[in-house]
């Protein structure tokens, strides 16, 4: 049965589907060229995918008709193929396979967190609108993971070791450094309960919530011991490298989808022609949304080659005069941000000086510099917006500017905070002056500094998630009914409020550096961040639904996943550092947490390390000898550069591809002149 099916003329006629199948085979192979081939051979089982991958296609794939595709596979059941028993139990073996890795992966997609309305949203909003939905979805898992790691190997052991009065580790030290009380003492008014939970102080404080409220202990029986602050160390550590795995592992699979849809071997207008149309578009709403996406790209990509034309035809004097107009913008925008960050830098020094005061008062003062570092974030990038417009980039040159610098703000506004408080600890650097001489470290006025570190990150995370209810219930919903019900030109001109894709992201990548650099001195911040997320998640999918229309100026969801794991590293980068230096250089607090007395956080390390079994260091010392480290070295660098000419190849390989589809692109320019000319001629 290697016969073909044969199409009548040009290939507009095909046999009816009553007819008998001998008159749809043909023994001639003349008339093979209508169609692409198949395999006549194969069964239906190896049409799934289970069949060889050669040359024949299996019928799924080829383009014909329904009626023959029908009379092709009344042919293939007709055959009764001779196979052994041994291959009849593989095909048996890889269809059972496939049918139990179908139904594991529809029982997974069953529990998949939010897989109907990111389906939903992504149908009526598109693709760029769903990844900023994708990439909440992932930090919330991600933070959840996070706790799960910190409650098993750090909360659970000390509740319990706390419970079962486990001995601490025997250290001295000055007793004036050693005043810290664990215990609110007197009656304490109702609304105060109200502020605590606010600003992390009073009971609180006093919890497994923050660094002070850990012991030193550590569990030691005949078969048993558990060292309660090296878990503490290794368990952070660990932390911040399991999430550095997970955002290079995304940022991989980001990278791959956007050097596959985001090639030059044909032009952006190609692309946009050919795949920019979202098939999964819902409704009147969606397509009219998604024509507007792809008109502006392609209004972006004109503008674009019209304002490149106008650089090259500039003038000297009038290139002089737009770059001397773009430098000045620049020291307009540098000196904004700059003034953003003296004013958190007051804010802090201002609110630590008045830490003592109590009721209302306390807590604006306590939130005032989350005040001013959301204040700054909302107000200089509206103008830093606006300076770039005046500077004459091109669209997408604009964008980009804009966004490094809000995410410049956000992540050094961050850092002024974390600044201004090392200045307070550690008396401006210098721990031999007055007020840290005793203790390393300002104990007058921070008796458990991690705590107080710790709080300001609590306060940074609970004042996000209140300003985005805030805005939601006071300004979004208040400007959808006055726009709905209000017909004046004003109201038309102003709008519904637009769904911008990257400042909401940039809000998400802020949070989660937080929660990274609050995270060794708050434990379940974490969990708190996860409970934060999933919150806003709702509260943005009905800001999405019912407030706001998406912006039609948007990244498209390829270039912008992978440029926002690449800020989110960049937070990442930030927290770590805090980290590092927080284990290695400031001396902990004496009275409260798992590292009190010991000269350095990271001095638990060779203090436990002396306390294991002589195999053991001799394990570990020989991993940290030359004996080791150079094979190591000598076979990473092999395999670097096996990688490395492996890369090479392909893209030796993309190069060539590229070029073909090139040159195969003029071919049929040149035949399409040809039949152009043909056509004139007859």
């Amino acid at each position: 049965m290697a016969s073909e099916p044969q199409g009548q003329g040009s290939g507009n006629c095909f046999p009816d589907e009553q007819q008998s199948l001998r008159l749809r085979r043909v023994s001639s192979r003349v008339s093979n060229q209508n169609y692409p081939q198949f395999n006549w051979n194969s069964t239906p089982a190896e049409e799934d995918g289970g069949g060889d991958s050669g040359p024949p296609r299996d019928l799924r794939s080829i383009p014909l008709p329904m009626s023959l595709k029908r009379a092709v596979r009344q042919v293939q059941q007709m055959q009764v193929p001779v196979v052994s028993s041994v291959e009849s139990w593989k095909r048996k073996k890889s269809k059972s396979l496939r049918k139990l890795k179908n139904n594991a992966r529809g029982f997974l997609y069953f529990f998949e967190l939010w897989s109907k309305s990111l389906q939903k949203i992504g149908g009526n909003f598109g693709g760029g609108v769903q990844s900023y939905f994708l990439f909440l979805r992932f930090l919330v898992v991600l933070n959840f993971v996070s706790f799960s790691l910190i409650a098993g190997f750090v909360l659970i052991p000390s509740i319990v070791f706390r419970s079962a009065g486990s001995s601490p580790v025997n250290s001295t030290g000055p007793e004036a450094c050693m005043e810290y009380d664990p215990n609110p003492q007197g009656l304490v008014v109702f609304y105060n309960y109200f502020l605590d939970l606010l600003s992390g102080t009073g009971f609180m404080e006093y919890s497994y919530l923050f660094y002070g409220y850990y012991n030193n202990t550590m569990v030691e029986d005949r078969n048993f011991s558990y060292n309660i602050p090296l878990a503490y160390l290794f368990t952070a550590v660990f932390y911040f490298g399991f999430c550095l795995i997970c955002i290079i592992a995304r940022m991989g699979t980001a990278a791959r989808v956007a050097v596959a849809t985001g090639g030059s071997a044909v032009g952006n207008y190609s692309m946009i022609v050919f795949t920019g149309w979202d098939y999964g578009c819902l409704g009147d709403r969606a397509t009219k949304l998604k024509q507007k996406n792809i008109h502006y790209r392609l209004q972006v990509d004109l503008e674009e080659e019209r304002i490149k034309k106008q650089a090259a035809a500039l003038t000297l004097c009038q290139k002089i005069l737009l770059y001397s107009l773009r430098v000045f913008m620049f020291f307009l925008a540098l000196g904004l941000i700059v003034a953003a960050f003296y004013g958190i830098f007051e804010a802090t020094n201002f609110s630590q000086e008045r830490s003592e005061e109590q009721g209302i008062l306390g807590l604006i003062f306590e939130y005032l510099p989350s005040i001013v570092i959301t204040t700054g974030n909302f107000v200089v990038p509206l103008l830093c917006d606006q300076i770039a417009l005046i500077e004459k980039y091109t669209p997408s040159t604009t964008i980009i500017v804009a966004l490094l610098r809000a995410v410049f703000l956000r992540l050094v506004s961050l850092g002024v905070l974390l600044f201004t408080l090392w200045r307070q600890i550690t008396c401006e650097g210098d721990t031999n002056s007055r007020a840290c001489e005793l203790c390393q470290y300002n104990h007058g006025v921070y008796q458990c500094w991690e705590t107080r570190v710790g709080q300001e990150m609590y306060k940074l995370t609970l004042f996000d998630l209140l300003i985005n209810i805030a805005v939601l219930v006071l300004v979004e919903f208040p400007r959808r009914m006055v726009v709905d019900n209000w017909s004046s030109k004003l109201a038309q001109w102003v709008g519904r409020q637009e769904f911008v894709v990257p400042s909401n992201v940039l809000g998400l990548v802020y949070g989660q550096t937080v929660v990274w650099t609050g995270a060794l001195f708050c434990p379940l911040l974490p969990l708190i961040n996860a409970i934060k997320f999933v919150i806003l998640f709702y509260c943005k999918k009905i800001t999405l639904f019912y407030n706001c229309r998406p912006a039609l100026k948007t990244f498209r969801s390829t270039t912008s996943t992978f440029f926002f794991l690449v800020v989110l590293l960049f937070g990442w980068g930030l927290a770590t550092v805090v980290m590092i230096y927080s284990l290695a250089e400031i001396r902990p607090s004496m009275g409260c947490g798992p590292f009190r007395f010991f000269p350095t956080m990271w001095s638990i390390v060779p203090t436990s390390f002396y306390s294991l079994s002589e195999t053991t260091q001799e394990f570990l010392f020989f991993i940290g000898s030359q004996a080791f480290s150079i094979p190591l070295f000598a076979l990473s660098c092999v395999v670097m550069c096996y990688f490395i000419a492996l890369a090479s190849v392909h893209g030796k390989s993309v190069a060539l591809l590229r070029a073909q589809l090139k040159l195969e692109g003029r071919d049929k320019q040149f035949l399409v002149k040809q039949i152009e000319e043909l056509s004139r001629q007859l």
